[in-house]
């Protein structure tokens, strides 16, 4: 309530309720308000949420973000990081605005800090600021510790930092996802559904995962024939119903967080790994894309939707069918044999299509690391790349997400990614012209990009290139608006292959087959993107843990790394154990991507903080 009332009293907003005059009465009486023709704050006076980091204490004003004051740790008086709080400004010769908190109006929503002991004292482990006043405790150095954020007293003991086992709770908390830990719901999932459904047993689906994988969320079949291309997606939206008690955790989740160890998924694993996985052998209920293809225009003719129950004859690794695109069958079974005559061709009109994608749309060369742990430590990073089969059924999902998108109405949920500003564009040019690649604006953003690619083609610095170019690019977000989707050429764009990891595409299930927009589709589109970005940025606190540990254990290691961030001084390494963030401390003006050879000097598991010297 107080956030919206002071929000008002600075917008100069008069129509206030009842109970928010009651209140604006007793600041008035307590000097806080001043009562002209409106209700207006005292020039003394300020009001905002405390936004703690690691170096200092910010007031963010509720209206004007250029009005946010810098606030002393030590006048901060109980509050912390979230509180909506009201300060004086006090007297300063210096004349530099100064202000100290003198009224607490709201906690914030997470009423426990994650703290560890040094000294005999608690340090936050987010910003490793000292908490005023703590106990005097005989804890060990390095205990982790979740403890009130104003008694101070323990409400829970994680364990010494030492300990591997804690990097996962440590994410968890300092992500505000705790709520991965908690039981969900009894989940009773019966195949039971009324409805005559299309019946698609008989045709050999097969899905194509990780070999990890445990949800299978999408399998396809091809009618050779015919030019049929069926993309069968598990049918969520029948088992979670909208505003269920499993529909709104799934909600605050959003999406599964895939750690390097485990998954935590954003159903319960009765439903992620069972009822609402496509498994082998099994019928399951899918959503069921019928996408007929013209393969002389290279384009969809028209595409049907329906519910319908399948059966997976085969599930894959994606390791498997790259062998058998590259002719390589090994033995195989009569099953198999009848898959691998439709995957075959299959791949050869997925590869048309692309080709077709691409001349609106960008290919970039990237690689992704997967670290492999064993009793929670890093033993080796494997390099992930973008395979033959790993092309092949992306293509199917995106001919099945852009069918999708046309299938809603103008207010739907989409996928969107809008067009780096000019600002990016130029100062992409200025730093791939530092690399040695000569490049110049072009008529547009599109041909601008392409032109960088095609002149960094035989660079031996063209994947760092594309890095550059992603980098420049804007960060893709949902939208209830359809504004397109710049980096894969797309018009219309939307997430409908992924309900069991992600509840956009559960939303666009839903909105399909009821064919109504929910009332909150902005708050949800809003939300579901700021988690995104959220559990990623969990993920590689998580991931950079893990490398901290590693490094501690080698220190004096020689390591190869190259540069990436030259103001910094930050090299990433490569080689054996990929992706280490080191920060140099003898960084003498090296070139962006210059590879060199690091010493590893020291590393701290709890700010993650690699250091070494180049050799």
């Amino acid at each position: 309530m107080y956030k919206e009332l002071f929000t008002k009293v600075q917008q100069n907003i008069t129509d206030f309720s009842e109970e928010e005059i009651k209140s604006l009465e007793e600041f008035v009486k307590e000097g806080f308000i001043v009562k002209n023709e409106n209700y207006e704050m005292n020039s003394k006076y300020r009001v905002g949420q405390v936004r703690v980091d690691k170096t200092k204490a910010v007031l963010c004003d509720l209206v004007n973000e250029h009005k946010d004051l810098v606030l002393d740790f030590e006048h901060l008086n109980g509050a912390y990081d979230g509180d909506l709080v009201l300060v004086k400004r006090v007297f300063n010769p210096r004349s530099k605005i100064k202000a100290k908190v003198i009224k607490l109006f709201s906690n914030n929503n997470n009423k426990n800090i994650l703290v560890y002991v040094k000294n005999r004292e608690y340090y936050t482990v987010k910003e490793s600021i000292r908490l005023q006043n703590t106990p005097n405790t005989l804890l060990e150095d390095g205990e982790l510790l979740i403890v009130d954020s104003k008694s101070f007293e323990i409400q829970e003991e994680l364990g010494n930092i030492n300990n591997p086992k804690v990097d996962e709770r440590i994410s968890l908390n300092l992500y505000k996802e705790e709520i991965r830990l908690e039981k969900t719901p009894k989940v009773d999932a019966k195949m039971d559904d009324p409805k005559q459904r299309v019946d698609l047993r008989d045709l050999a689906f097969c899905t194509i995962d990780p070999n990890t994988a445990k949800d299978h969320d999408d399998a396809i079949y091809f009618d050779w024939e015919n030019s049929i291309l069926y993309v069968a997606i598990a049918d969520v939206s029948y088992f979670v119903k909208e505003d269920s008690e499993l529909d709104k955790i799934a909600f605050k989740k959003s999406t599964s967080a895939y750690l390097p160890s485990k998954v935590l998924p954003m159903l319960p694993n009765e439903l992620s790994e069972d009822m609402c996985s496509l498994k082998e052998g099994v019928d399951r209920y899918s959503y069921v894309f019928k996408i007929y293809l013209d393969l002389q225009k290279v384009e969809v003719k028209k595409s049907e939707l329906f519910e319908a129950v399948i059966n997976s004859h085969r599930k894959f690794s994606y390791g498997r069918i790259d062998r058998v695109l590259e002719n390589k069958l090994d033995t195989y079974t009569q099953v198999e044999k009848q898959i691998f005559d439709y995957l075959l061709p299959l791949y050869e009109v997925t590869k048309q299509f692309r080709a077709k994608r691409l001349k609106d749309g960008y290919d970039f060369r990237s690689s992704e690391y997967r670290l492999k742990l064993l009793n929670e430590e890093l033993q080796s990073v494997e390099i992930e790349t973008s395979s033959s089969s790993h092309q092949l059924i992306e293509e199917c999902m995106l001919l099945a997400n852009i069918e999708a998108s046309k299938k809603v109405n103008s207010v739907g949920i989409f996928r969107i990614h809008e067009e780096p500003p000019f600002k990016a564009i130029t100062k992409l040019i200025d730093d791939v012209n530092a690399l040695g690649i000569k490049a110049k604006l072009q008529s547009d953003v599109h041909s601008t990009i392409t032109h960088i690619q095609e002149k960094a083609k035989h660079s031996v610095l063209r994947e760092e290139i594309d890095e550059l170019i992603i980098h420049a690019q804007t960060q893709a977000k949902y939208s209830s608006r359809n504004l397109g989707h710049f980096g894969l050429g797309f018009k219309s764009y939307s997430h409908f292959t992924s309900p069991i990891r992600r509840y956009s595409d559960l939303v666009l299930h839903r909105m399909l087959k009821t064919k109504q927009t929910p009332k909150n589709i902005d708050e949800i589109c809003d939300y579901i993107s700021e988690q995104e970005r959220k559990i990623d940025q969990m993920v590689w606190d998580f991931e950079d843990r893990k490398y901290a540990r590693w490094a501690l254990k080698n220190i004096g290691k020689e390591i190869k790394a190259k540069i990436t961030d030259t103001e910094k001084g930050i090299a990433i390494t490569y080689g054996e154990i990929a992706g280490v963030k080191i920060k140099l401390d003898n960084y003498k003006g090296q070139t962006l991507y210059g590879k060199i050879k690091v010493i590893i000097k020291s590393s701290d598991i709890l700010s993650k903080m690699i250091i070494g010297t180049i050799k």
